[in-house]
């Protein structure tokens, strides 16, 4: 009883009942209204044809006794009044002569035999009702108005009324009934083919949605590889789209956060294993406790100490918590500082590490620690994965409402299919993950996350065989 399709059809239904009954309604009404008026107009014409023998009647007998019968069969009246003197015929007015001989003047006489006859006299006193209920009555002004003035000598002597005798009873009444029972079958007839059109809409709205709850139930379950098939373009095909492509979504974070917990478990396991190891043979003497030793457990526990940390650093940054101590700082003696604290590793790795900062820089508002950090990450990469001879170029330069930090090196570069892949965290072209080639793979998620953590952003352009350059820019102080 709480479906989609059941309150749809319920609502349509009812929507149908309310506008076919409006529709029935107003039709019938305006059909009997429309039907009363040319009842009485047709009653007027008649009236108006047959007021001259009223008044030829009331001339020759000076009273209303036996109008009826007159009216109802004026056609007789006129034979027999035709043995009457012809001044007298002369003095009905237009009922006489040409008027009488026209057909279809005997048609409307010949109308008179069904209809009601009332004859009221100049007082407003009903004198003549064929259907006998109305004598002796008075009627009003606006029932007078139906009917057509009986003028004897010059002067107004009553007023005749034709009007059907019983509505429902005669072929008008037959005719209205007929034309309100068809308005109530064509408006059945209309709202059931609105309510079979109106199901089957319903069920091609309901049924995709059907299938997207399904999906959702199947998400919702685990099963991230449920997908909505789409058809059409229309709103719910777009619903749809949205879904499977917040399915593909979910699906891809499932599978990197199952990769980053692989990385995770990979990186932390090698230096705690070489320093169990090292320790376990230290105890049982198979390894001398010598400062060489102690070194290169100490470096193992500084690559631990280093991996937390950047773990923690990316976190609180993708979560946009963390805290920045933002300085007016000059972006040349930044760059100058990165450059003296890589100069050495450059050489030895007989690279040559240079510089290039324009001059007027303006100042920028940032944290130069993490500034420092990121270039840091930087030159430390193209450092790594350049080999001997090479040249690494660390450069600043204004720019329209910001400054562009960059470092270029003419290395091997990166393969097309690998760039878009470089700020993912753990992402690493050496799949093997050996230390001596490269690092953790979180270097360049932290470079992306703290640059748009200060409101910047930053590109990567490469060729492979012509080198690689990373731009970074920052917007003005």
């Amino acid at each position: 009883m709480h479906s989609l399709w059941t309150k749809l059809m319920g609502a349509f239904v009812l929507v149908i009942l309310v506008g076919t009954g409006m529709v029935v309604f107003l039709m019938s009404q305006t059909t009997t209204n429309q039907f009363e008026l040319y009842i009485t107009q047709t009653g007027q014409q008649q009236a108006v044809q047959l007021a001259p023998v009223a008044a030829d009647y009331y001339t020759r007998s000076g009273s209303w006794n036996g109008i009826d019968v007159a009216l109802r069969n004026p056609w007789g009246y006129r034979i027999t009044s035709n043995g009457m003197d012809g001044d007298m015929m002369g003095d009905m007015g237009g009922w006489s002569g040409h008027d009488m001989n026209e057909p279809h003047m005997m048609d409307d006489m010949a109308m008179v035999f069904s209809d009601r006859i009332i004859l009221v006299q100049a007082n407003g006193t009903v004198v003549v009702d064929t259907a006998g209920t109305l004598i002796g009555s008075y009627l009003q002004t606006d029932d007078l108005a139906k009917g057509a003035p009986i003028i004897a000598s010059g002067q107004q002597i009553g007023t005749l009324i034709i009007t059907p005798l019983d509505i429902p009873a005669t072929p008008a009444g037959d005719f209205l009934s007929a034309v309100n029972r068809s308005a109530l079958l064509a408006g059945i007839a209309a709202g059931s083919l609105a309510l079979i059109l109106g199901s089957v809409l319903f069920v091609q709205i309901i049924c995709p949605l059907r299938r997207l709850s399904t999906a959702a139930q199947g998400i919702a379950a685990g099963d991230l590889s449920q997908r909505v098939q789409l058809n059409g373009h229309d709103e719910i095909s777009q619903v749809a789209a949205t879904f499977n492509h917040m399915a593909e979504t979910l699906q891809r974070f499932a599978a990197e956060r199952r990769n980053m917990i692989g990385d995770i478990a990979h990186d932390l396991r090698t230096p705690l294993s070489i320093i169990q190891s090292n320790l376990e043979a230290m105890l049982d003497g198979v390894l001398p406790t010598t400062p060489e030793e102690l070194t290169s457990l100490h470096q193992e526990t500084l690559h631990l100490n280093r991996l937390i940390t950047d773990l923690r650093t990316l976190s609180l940054a993708e979560s946009g918590q963390l805290h920045l101590q933002k300085q007016t700082v000059e972006p040349g003696s930044l760059v100058q500082q990165v450059s003296d604290r890589m100069h050495l590793s450059a050489q030895e790795k007989n690279i040559i590490l240079e510089t290039d900062i324009a001059s007027d820089l303006p100042p920028v508002q940032v944290d130069p620690e993490r500034l420092m950090q990121v270039m840091t990450n930087l030159v430390d990469n193209a450092i790594r994965y350049n080999t001997n001879g090479s040249r690494v170029i660390v450069a600043v330069r204004p720019a329209k409402g910001h400054i562009e930090l960059s470092v270029s090196d003419n290395g091997p570069g990166i393969p097309p299919e690998d760039i878009p892949h470089l700020f993912e965290r753990f992402w690493r072209a050496e799949k093997s993950r050996n230390r001596a080639t490269g690092g953790s793979g979180l270097g360049l998620a932290i470079v992306k996350q703290l640059i748009e953590a200060h409101h910047g952003e930053v590109q990567v352009e490469s060729q492979t065989g012509s080198g690689t350059r990373f731009t970074i820019r920052l917007p003005v102080a």
